[in-house]
C-alpha cells in the first residue's frame, strides 16, 4: 500500500475490544468506504451504539484501532477529536435539539462559527436546509412543539449545517409512525444521492436498511456474524440472522 494512503477507507474498525461490566465488542472489524452507506444491526444490547461512540471518539476502545475520516484517531486527544468531528457528525434518537431555541435557530446554531458567512448568508442556508428536509414551515416552532420524527427530522438539518463529510444516525426511525419512518428514510436517500455523504446508520428498521445502506455489518454477542452487500444478507446460513430476519417478517404479519 502506498505511504502516501495509509487508510484508504473513511472509517475501519480494526479487531477492536471494549468491554464495561461484560464484552461488548468482541473482535469488531469492518469498513466504510467514502461515500458509501453502512448500516449496523442486530438486538439491543449488542453494541450498535457503543460502535457509534468509538467512531465520534467518545468512547476508546480497549484493544484494535480505529480509522475515522482517513485517519487513526485510537490514540488521539481531545483537541484532534474536535477536528474530526468537524468532519464527522451524528443524529442522536433523542434528537439532542436545545429546547429554548427555535427550530431555525438550532439549526443556525451549527452556523454561529462560520466566518466566512454574514447574517444573510447563514438565515439563507437555514431556509436551505429546511426547505431540503421539508420542514420549512416549522421554522419559528420549538422543540416540544414537534413530534418525534420532525425533531429528527431538525436535528438532520443542523448536523448537515456544518457541513460534514459523514454522518451518523442512531435508531432515526424508531418511535415515529410509519408515514413519518417512509419521510426519514426518503430524506436519508436522497441526501446520499445529492451530497455524496459517507453515512452509517444503527437500525432496527429493515425497510430502512433495504432502502438506503449498500452494505450492512450484523452485530451478535458483541461480534461480527456478517458484513457484506446488504442484498446477500438473506443469503446468510447463520441461524442468528435467519432467525433476526424470520422475527422480522413475522412482525409484519
Amino acid at each position: 500500500m502506498p505511504q502516501s494512503d495509509p487508510y484508504p477507507h473513511y472509517i475501519a474498525f480494526q479487531h477492536v475490544y471494549k468491554t464495561f461490566d461484560k464484552p461488548v465488542l468482541v473482535d469488531v472489524s469492518f469498513t466504510v468506504d467514502p461515500g458509501e452507506t453502512v448500516a449496523i444491526i442486530g438486538r439491543s444490547g449488542v453494541g450498535k451504539s457503543v460502535t457509534l461512540s468509538h467512531i465520534m471518539g467518545f468512547l476508546k476502545p480497549d484493544s484494535g484501532r480505529i480509522v475515522v475520516a482517513h485517519e487513526d484517531i485510537t490514540d488521539f486527544s481531545e483537541a484532534e477529536l474536535r477536528r474530526i468531528r468537524k468532519k464527522v457528525t451524528m443524529v442522536f434518537q433523542s434528537g439532542a435539539l436545545f429546547d429554548s431555541l427555535t427550530v431555525g435557530e438550532n439549526v443556525l446554531f451549527s452556523l454561529e462559527l462560520r466566518e466566512d458567512y454574514d447574517a444573510q448568508n447563514k438565515e439563507d442556508v437555514v431556509d436551505g436546509l429546511l426547505h431540503m428536509v421539508d420542514i420549512d414551515t416549522a421554522r419559528d416552532a420549538y422543540p416540544s412543539d414537534l413530534s418525534t420524527g420532525y425533531k429528527r427530522a431538525v436535528a438532520i438539518a443542523r448536523a448537515l449545517a456544518a457541513q460534514p463529510q459523514c454522518v451518523l444516525y442512531d435508531e432515526p426511525t424508531t418511535m415515529v409512525d410509519p408515514i413519518m419512518s417512509d419521510r426519514l428514510s426518503d430524506l436519508m436517500l436522497r441526501l446520499k444521492k445529492q451530497l455524496k455523504l459517507t453515512s452509517v446508520v444503527v437500525t432496527h428498521d429493515l425497510d430502512l436498511m433495504y432502502k438506503v445502506a449498500d452494505r450492512v455489518v450484523f452485530l451478535y454477542d458483541g461480534g461480527v456474524i456478517f458484513c457484506g452487500p446488504t442484498a446477500d444478507l438473506e443469503k446468510s446460513e447463520h441461524p442468528h440472522i435467519h432467525e433476526f430476519l424470520e422475527m422480522d417478517r413475522v412482525a409484519r404479519v
